[in-house]
């Protein structure tokens, strides 16, 4: 079921990229319809870690009156939640709902083949280079200076820009609890993992990671301005 959900897409995508004229525009306008959808889970999410912010320095004051009562802390964790109507996974979840959908756009950007044949989709073109090529085979081909090279080179400058956003935003946010100092020093440089990745990926993920990367920043940067917190 799984392999004809991902083949279901794939043929949308393409069917998208007729009236486009375009495949790699037909990823963005596909992106952009699937974030559009999943909103929803977004919003859940916001307003969940908005409430977990809420609950930020009552957490604290637990956490240092009973710090060194494990049982006794969870009580008065769980009936603080539960008193302030507020789930304590609330801005994990919807988070969650969203991944069976993502890991399946994903999967059609890095798959070679779908149902047994070849994925046309990767077949396309954007500047000279096809979709389903990598930086290493366009530099093989073309060598380190040429034109589509420049094509990976303009999608890594622009992931590395989305990314130092999302990194900068995550230095702001607060980060409480055991281990903080070590999240607060990986979490920022957790949004660059994209560029690497997209350095090994076919150039299709790669325009995906950027676009939903993208609209990822811009929900956060409008959904957390009241009270940004981390999930």
């Amino acid at each position: 079921m799984f392999d004809s959900v991902i083949g279901f897409t794939a043929d949308l995508i393409d069917l998208l990229a007729q009236p486009l004229g375009s495949a790699a525009l037909a990823i963005v306008v596909f992106t952009v319809c699937v974030r559009v959808l999943l909103l929803p889970f977004g919003v859940m999410q916001a307003r969940g870690a908005r409430a977990q912010a809420a609950l930020a320095p009552r957490l604290a004051e637990l956490r240092k009156r009973h710090g060194k009562d494990p049982a006794r802390l969870y009580r008065e964790t769980n009936a603080l939640y539960t008193a302030e109507g507020v789930s304590p996974f609330g801005g994990f979840l919807p988070a969650l709902a969203q991944l069976p959908v993502l890991m399946v756009v994903y999967r059609v950007f890095v798959s070679s083949t779908i149902a047994g044949h070849a994925n046309a989709l990767l077949t396309h073109g954007l500047f000279g280079v096809q979709l389903g090529q990598h930086l290493a085979g366009t530099v093989a081909g073309f060598g380190l200076v040429s034109g589509p090279t420049l094509v990976f080179a303009c999608l890594f400058l622009l992931l590395a820009a989305v990314a130092a956003l999302t990194s900068r935003r995550m230095r702001l946010t607060p980060v409480e609890g055991p281990g903080s100092g070590m999240l607060r020093r990986v979490m920022p440089l957790l949004p660059f993992m994209t560029v690497l990745a997209a350095a090994v990926l076919p150039l299709a993920a790669g325009i995906y990671l950027l676009v939903t990367t993208a609209w990822t920043a811009a929900e956060r940067a409008v959904l957390y301005r009241a009270a940004p917190a981390a999930v």
